[in-house]
């Protein structure tokens, strides 16, 4: 379940378990959210093919903005196929341009280091402030409920 936004407009700390309904219903609230969401549909819809079974949700669109500029996420690839994985997906030149242009969003592995080598991993890192530091909450997506 989604918990309510905090005073600053993000989820209070820790992981918050969904699955797609409750994603469409918490986080789609504005034209520009359902836009997104709808790549990200996509874009999760080709990972559970490959074989993932969970996208961690973060960014401007896990937080109370009503128009984010897209969304950032990253997903378990334990048991991915990566032969099955949109070639996009695998794209991370040009500040990952093409996963932007094609679904709206970056997409990360979890366990891959955010920040270069001595980085957290990005599930991790997904859980603090850019601004602050301060911990914050991020959406575990079941991507069985697609």
């Amino acid at each position: 379940m989604i918990p309510s936004f905090g005073l600053f407009g993000l989820l209070p700390p820790g992981v918050h378990d969904a699955s797609w309904a409750e994603v469409e219903a918490a986080l789609g609230f504005s034209a520009k959210r359902n836009e997104l969401l709808a790549g990200l549909k996509e874009a999760c819809t080709n990972l559970r093919q490959a074989g993932a079974k969970y996208v961690f949700i973060d960014g401007s669109f896990s937080t109370a903005k009503k128009r984010p500029g897209d969304w950032d996420c990253c997903y378990t690839a334990v048991g991915v196929d990566a032969s099955k994985l949109d070639p996009v997906l695998k794209d991370f030149s040009n500040g990952r341009q093409a996963q932007k242009k094609k679904y709206g969003g970056e997409m990360f592995i979890a366990s891959a280091n955010a920040n270069g080598p001595l980085g957290p991993p990005f599930v991790d890192f997904f859980q603090r402030d850019k601004g602050t530091g301060r911990p914050k909450g991020i959406v575990r997506l079941d991507l069985g409920t697609l």
